[in-house]
């Protein structure tokens, strides 16, 4: 899938806007809303998880609208089966699909096999929410080692420690740790768990020295005294624990990434369809209890035009590219 990682920002917007020629006399939210039918947005993980999360509050701010859409869950695969199954599915609006924006940016140069193209592939209509990642050290780290550049100096000086942890490989938080490892000059040993779950018991019972992870996986620990918090990953310091730095502060300015959770359509949907979803995920974003709901787990409410949304995805396409084959992590799952 070569020809996938190589697309250039003016061909993704070129590809978008050919997908997105408008059909005359298409309603404005199509099938799923003309005829009083229900709609379906698509996630590809278990109910309870973040993805799944963050497309029910969406639906239930369009329900507000009288906008109705369901959650189908199809777990598998990271989230690739969903993916793939969009571009299946009516372009009429009455199928969507909820999927974090790094499967579009960081996948198509981690997976060999992947089944679907970022560019050709997808209708983005606006991201939702979005997550920053921190990094965070566990009782197996000495009480002294209090910042960053202690634990660097540490790790330098016990490499059996130098080991981190990411919620799964080929994730956002997997290649911010090696970013970090190239900054700082470390030989570091990454291990992938399959969820933050379980990463998180490992880390508060102390089976791993260090886990990088968003925000939101740390909340409810902040004062339990078994992990201690050392940077965040946001161009700012996050809102929801403001006291730890970023690592542009702390001297690494490389080691910067959000994660961002979007709507996305099938690729021929016509632009009216998309722009007038684009508009109900907008006020949306901006309904206090989406804004509250998402706060509870670590995350902003965020909207864009889908214009915008299809410029940020061609841009970090490209921006994480020369980090996952500088890594040389490649799955064939």
């Amino acid at each position: 899938m070569n020809h996938m990682i190589n697309i250039s920002r003016r061909q993704f917007g070129k590809h978008i806007s050919i997908a997105g020629a408008a059909l005359a006399g298409v309603p404005v939210l199509g099938h799923a809303q003309a005829d009083g039918s229900v709609g379906k947005i698509i996630v590809g993980y278990p109910a309870g998880g973040t993805l799944d999360q963050t497309a029910r509050r969406v639906s239930e701010a369009w329900r507000a609208q009288g906008k109705a859409y369901l959650v189908d869950n199809r777990a598998g695969a990271a989230g690739r089966i969903a993916n793939t199954q969009l571009k299946r599915e009516r372009a009429d609006g009455s199928t969507l699909l909820c999927t974090h924006t790094s499967a579009l940016t960081i996948y198509p140069h981690v997976y060999t096999r992947l089944a679907y193209n970022p560019v050709t592939d997808f209708r983005p209509i606006s991201p939702i929410a979005a997550a920053t990642c921190a990094l965070a050290i566990s009782t197996a780290v000495p009480d002294s080692v209090k910042t960053l550049a202690d634990y660097i100096r540490w790790v330098k000086a016990n490499p059996g420690g130098a080991t981190y942890a990411s919620p799964a490989a080929g994730s956002m938080a997997h290649f911010l740790g090696y970013r970090l490892e190239q900054a700082a000059g470390l030989k570091l040993t990454h291990v992938g768990y399959r969820g933050s779950a379980p990463a998180m018991q490992d880390l508060l019972g102390g089976q791993i020295p260090a886990y990088l992870g968003f925000v939101g996986d740390f909340l409810q620990y902040t004062g339990s005294g078994k992990l201690r918090i050392l940077a965040v990953t946001g161009d700012k310091r996050s809102r929801f624990m403001p006291a730890v730095p970023t690592f542009i502060e702390l001297g690494f300015p490389d080691v910067t990434g959000t994660e961002t959770y979007g709507v996305f359509a099938p690729p021929q949907t016509p632009e009216a369809v998309v722009t007038a979803l684009g508009e109900a995920t907008r006020a949306a974003s901006k309904d206090p209890a989406l804004i509250a709901g998402f706060a509870q787990i670590g995350m902003d409410a965020i909207a864009m035009t889908p214009a915008a949304y299809t410029q940020l995805i061609a841009k970090d396409l490209e921006t994480w590219r020369p980090v996952v084959l500088a890594s040389g992590f490649k799955s064939e799952e």
